[in-house]
């Protein structure tokens, strides 16, 4: 009998040893819990308070660039982007090994797959006979630099918008060009006619096109007409006869530059603003601020702008002067200077690749 009540004792002393470290262990883990917790909701405090200056640049830009979303969660799915955006551009000009700069732009909240399918759609196609030859093909007295802005050739910035009809605004910039030059009056002349009317042709509006249908299309239609009778709209629309009956600039042909031959490409711009195809797909040419573009970038052609010049730097470098169609908060004002003669023959992004002009 002793001997049950002592092991009965002992069983009883053994199960109150563990229910103190059971509570002991279940007190530890709680607190465990907490201190984990703890630096979980810390974290994340901290991230939050991080994001607010970021936040804070979003709202200002969305307010600049007049972005307004459908609910919060589209908001906070661009701010996102939007953010990657910012770091990206600020290590790149942080690392400060290359001639230019990004910055924040109309595009710093979309995806580069938005952004291709938005602003890039270029479809080349085989090219129409030129009429003619390459006039400039002999030509060896050229300037060191051209600047056809300074000359009254060139119209102010225009913005396609999320249209891609950037080969409409390529070649209409250089129709204008070739305009004031023929006649001493700069006309800004109409894109939306191109959108509309250069359809029959393999052209296909917001969805891309070639900038030598598009002066074929003007030879054929016996000229264009203003900007101001036929506005621009960033969309697709049904060709308006009754305004394209009135012709502000026509042009007696066209004639494309030497493919992959900067040396013709400068004979070609020394003497008038050309229409260039470019690769402009990357994210650095899509977040360029300023300075000299050097890239990275590839040569397919998946853009269209307008060469109104070159020149050489203080540093030495030499480079194209580019009139783009993505409004003046892009580059330098919607300028971009790019690099040539870099040793490559079809040129920095493809400059050199698909260049042509109208003639008079």
């Amino acid at each position: 009998m002793l001997g049950y009540i002592a092991l009965s004792s002992y069983l009883t002393h053994l199960a109150a040893i563990s229910q103190s470290l059971y509570t002991a262990m279940a007190h530890q883990c709680f607190e465990l819990a907490l201190m984990v917790l703890g630096v979980w909701v810390s974290g994340a405090t901290a991230r939050g308070i991080a994001d607010e200056p970021m936040r804070t640049k979003h709202e200002q830009w969305m307010a600049q660039n007049g972005r307004v979303y459908t609910d919060a969660a589209e908001k906070e799915r661009r701010f996102q982007i939007f953010r990657d955006s910012y770091e990206y551009i600020k290590s790149v000009n942080r690392a400060g090994d290359r001639k230019y700069k990004l910055g924040l732009n109309q595009f710093a909240d979309l995806t580069n797959g938005e952004f291709k399918a938005s602003r890039l759609a270029f479809k080349p196609m085989p090219t129409a006979s030129t009429t003619g030859s390459f006039q400039y093909a002999n030509l060896t007295d050229v300037p060191n630099s051209m600047d056809w802005r300074t000359r009254g050739a060139v119209t102010p910035v225009k913005n396609q918008g999320s249209c891609g009809c950037f080969w409409a605004f390529s070649s209409v910039a250089a129709i204008e060009a070739i305009t004031q030059i023929k006649t001493g009056n700069l006309v800004s002349l109409s894109e939306q006619q191109l959108v509309d009317c250069d359809v029959n042709d393999g052209n296909q509006g917001c969805d891309g096109g070639l900038m030598t249908r598009a002066f074929q299309y003007v030879i054929d239609n016996g000229g264009i007409t203003t900007e101001d009778n036929y506005p621009y709209m960033a969309a697709n629309g049904t060709c308006d006869t009754n305004k394209t009956s009135s012709s502000a600039a026509t042009i007696s042909g066209y004639e494309s530059v030497p493919a992959n031959n900067e040396s013709s490409l400068l004979q070609a711009v020394a003497n008038r603003p050309v229409s260039v195809g470019i690769d402009g797909s990357g994210q650095d040419f899509r977040h360029y601020s300023s300075g000299i573009f050097t890239g990275p970038c590839e040569t397919e052609m998946t853009h269209a702008v307008t060469a109104v010049g070159y020149g050489i730097a203080e540093d030495g470098t030499e480079y194209w002067l580019v009139k783009n169609s993505w409004g003046t908060t892009w580059g330098e004002t919607g300028y971009m200077r790019i690099q040539r003669d870099v040793g490559a023959p079809e040129g920095l992004c493809g400059m050199a690749k698909l260049a042509s002009y109208p003639t008079a």
